[in-house]
Order: C-alpha cells, then sequence, then structure tokens
C-alpha cells in the first residue's frame, strides 16, 4: 500500500504498474500466510494447555519450514514474474515495471515469511505489542527506503532553504526494493525477539529440532484448509484485476488506490482478527469451551463496532483518502466512488474478518474455507462479471460491496451455531 501512495506522484501508469499484480502478490502471500498461520495456532492451544516444551518444538519446525517453503517460493515467483503481467492482460507499457516490481517482491518472500510467523508466534503468547511494534518500525523504513530510491536526485526547499536530496531514480522497482529491504528487517527483528528474550517461546531452552508426526498431522489440518482459504481469495482478485484491467488505466489506478485506502478502514479488523485468533487458541488449548466463545463474541463484536465507525470516515472522508494516495483528479473521483459503495459493507466485512479468525483458533479452518469458497466465487466473481460490462469499475464495487455484506452474515450463522467448537483441540 505505502509503494502504490509514493509512486502515485510519479503518474497512474506507475500505480496501475503495481496494481496489475497486486492481486497475485496477495496470492503467493496468502497462501503461504494460510500455511505458517496454522503453527501459530498450535502454539497457542499447546501454551493454552501449559505444554510449552510442544509450543516451542512447532516454532522450531515453522523455523525449518520457513526457510525451505520461503526460499522456493521466492524462485517460483521471480520465474513467473517475466510473464505474469501479460497474462493478466495487462497493456504493453505497464508489462517492464510490474515484472520488475513482481521479481523484487518475491525474492524478499522467505523474510515476508519470518516476518509473519515470528509475529503471529509472538501473539501466541499474549504479546501484541511487540509484533505490531515491529509492523509500524517495517512500515517507517518502507517509507524511508522509498523516499531515496523511487525519485532521483532533486532539491527540495524545508523552511526556506534549498537541499539537494540523493535519489536513485529507480521508479517502481525502487519501491519494491524499499518494500524488500525493510521486510528483511522486520523479519530479523521479529527473529531476534524470540532469540534473544525470555519467555515460553524462548528458542534457547533446550528442545528438539525434529519434525514430529502431530505437527504434520496439525499442518495439514489446519494449515491446508487455510492455505486453500487464502488461495479461493487471492485467486478471485486475481480473476477481478482481469476484470478490471479491461477497462483502462484509471481504472485500474482507482481499483488499486482504492484498495489502499479502503485498507486503512480493515486493517484494524485483522489486528482484532489476531487477538481473537490467540484468545480463543488458548482457550481450545485449556478446553474452556464457555471462554473461547465468550472471546469470540466479544472480539466480533469489536470488530463491527471499530469497522462500522471506520466505515463512516471513509463515506466521508472518500476522495481526501484517495487523495493521499495520488493527485490525478480522474483517479481520485472514481476512487471515492467507489469507496463510498464499500464503505456501506464495512461493519459486515468486520464480523466476517473477526469471526474467521475465532473460528480458525478453536482449528475450525475448513469451515472458514468453505463460507469463502461460495462468496467470493459464488457471489462476488459472478456479479462481477454481469455488472462491470454496464457499470464498469463501479459495477465491479457493487459487486464487492454486496458479497463483503453477504459473507459476513454468513460468518455470523455459523457462530450462533457454535459447531466450529467442535473441532477440539489439536494432538
Amino acid at each position: 500500500y505505502i509503494d502504490a501512495a509514493m509512486v502515485g506522484h510519479i503518474g497512474a501508469s506507475a500505480t496501475a504498474s503495481i496494481g496489475i499484480v497486486s492481486s497475485s502478490t496477495w496470492l503467493l502471500h496468502g497462501m503461504l500466510a494460510g500455511l505458517y498461520m496454522s503453527f501459530s495456532i498450535q502454539v497457542a492451544q499447546y501454551l493454552g494447555a501449559d505444554r510449552q516444551e510442544d509450543a516451542r518444538g512447532v516454532l522450531r519446525q515453522s523455523m525449518l519450514f520457513n526457510l525451505f517453503v520461503g526460499l522456493a517460493a521466492a524462485a517460483f515467483g521471480i520465474g513467473i514474474s517475466r510473464y505474469l503481467p501479460g497474462w493478466l492482460g495487462a497493456d504493453p507499457a505497464l508489462q517492464a515495471d510490474a515484472s520488475a516490481y513482481f521479481a523484487i517482491w518475491s525474492a524478499a518472500l522467505p523474510f515476508t515469511m519470518a516476518t509473519g510467523t515470528y509475529s503471529s508466534m509472538l501473539r501466541s503468547t499474549g504479546d501484541a505489542l511487540t509484533p505490531g511494534l515491529i509492523s509500524v518500525a517495517t512500515c517507517l523504513l518502507d517509507i524511508v527506503f522509498n523516499f531515496f530510491l523511487i525519485t532521483p536526485t532533486r532539491t527540495m526547499v524545508v523552511a526556506g532553504r534549498s537541499f539537494t536530496v540523493w535519489g536513485a531514480g529507480w521508479g517502481v522497482p525502487g519501491a519494491a526494493l524499499g518494500t524488500a529491504l525493510a521486510t528483511a528487517i522486520g523479519g530479523l527483528c521479529a527473529l531476534g525477539f524470540l532469540l534473544l528474550r525470555e519467555g515460553p517461546l524462548c528458542i534457547r531452552k533446550p528442545g528438539s529440532w525434529h519434525i514430529t508426526k502431530a505437527c504434520l498431522q496439525n499442518l495439514w489440518k489446519v494449515g491446508a484448509p487455510l492455505a486453500a482459504e487464502r488461495a479461493v481469495l487471492s485467486s478471485a482478485q486475481v480473476l477481478l484485476i482481469r476484470i478490471v484491467s479491461g477497462l483502462g488505466t484509471t481504472a485500474i489506478a482507482a481499483n488499486s488506490l482504492g484498495v489502499s485506502a479502503e485498507s486503512l478502514c480493515y486493517m484494524a479488523g485483522y489486528g482484532i482478527q489476531d487477538a481473537s485468533l490467540a484468545l480463543v487458541g488458548q482457550a481450545v488449548g485449556a478446553n474452556r469451551r464457555d471462554m473461547a466463545k465468550n472471546f469470540a463474541w466479544l472480539c466480533t463484536g469489536m470488530g463491527i463496532g471499530i469497522m462500522a465507525l471506520t466505515g463512516v470516515g471513509m463515506y466521508i472522508f472518500a476522495p481526501n483518502l484517495m487523495g493521499i494516495f495520488t493527485a490525478d483528479a480522474a483517479v481520485i473521483a472514481l476512487g471515492a466512488q467507489v469507496l463510498r459503495i464499500e464503505a456501506l459493507a464495512e461493519p459486515m466485512f468486520g464480523a466476517s474478518i473477526v469471526a474467521s479468525g475465532a473460528m480458525q483458533g478453536a482449528g475450525d479452518s475448513t469451515g472458514c474455507f468453505v463460507l469463502n469458497l461460495v462468496s467470493m466465487w459464488g457471489i462476488r466473481l459472478t456479479l462481477a462479471s454481469l455488472l462491470a460490462p454496464h457499470f464498469g469499475l463501479v459495477g465491479v464495487w457493487m459487486a464487492m460491496s454486496f458479497e463483503l455484506t453477504m459473507r459476513g452474515v454468513l460468518f455470523l450463522v455459523r457462530l450462533v451455531r457454535g459447531r466450529w467448537l467442535d473441532k477440539g483441540a489439536l494432538a
């Protein structure tokens, strides 16, 4: 999101170059995130059951998993980067920058996985502050690196005095490199906390590095549906980008930056999702079904309330939010229009985000996969393909708003029924 915002001053084409491959970054990262989240769910449940040695064993196995899978994913992303923009129907003028961005982003995947895995591990222990600070630091570093790597050397005036500021002038590839460097530092910081700080997951304590049958069983039981869920959501986004790519550069840029602006509203929901996963996971591990259910409803209610408020803000300040990311008047106008459509769905979007985290913390990742499959592929894609030819980008976002509302309803119904608690603790 920072990259899309900071290349916005270059022009709509630079923004569109990132936007055209953004759904593919979601797809690749989402599948990996689904797998590494299964490790943090195991850790939360083991800590709830006071099985600290087992929790540290899962952490060690996750480190090995990150190393091998992260490198393989990086090689895969770099390998397809040359062809990906063409597969997505990008304009030839956008393909060089889009390919370079995706290749550099892919090269940093081992560090991206490290950041996600070790931050989620810290949250599983009840420490949400440390990974939050790491995320903030990573974003600030991204801004600093991008500042010097995107724009060429220029003269800036501060308090009436002129300064020459060095810049690499690498444009879109410079934004990718800035993100890669910031992510690498963030991943190493998260690993450093687990290595150096005392606590239930301190891996300096004695323990085995062997891959265990229980961990593999839990990885398959929870991780496979989680990865499938992320693949379902992100592959649908890829197809949506394919639909949007036929609507022109302005629509691509407005769609990409609209998603970035919306993220300022829904990221709070994902923060509460992390909390619900850890809280419900520990309660299930302690065999406290009553506590798990209370945590699930408390967190879901918070998610709905907070995202309702941010939705109101998004509706009122839609043009201002778009103005943060670009100065292009046409992009701002179209982006503000679609943001106001999306704002209506934010409360139910919050319900689906947080309720899914609670269910996943209880081990019910299969149920979440099925609900997202029905919602994304059965509702959003169908409606978007029908509405886009008649209403353009507005039609795509109308489909998105309706689908997110229905997704929230589906998750609330499952939360009420309580079957998600029947999965029980992991092995």
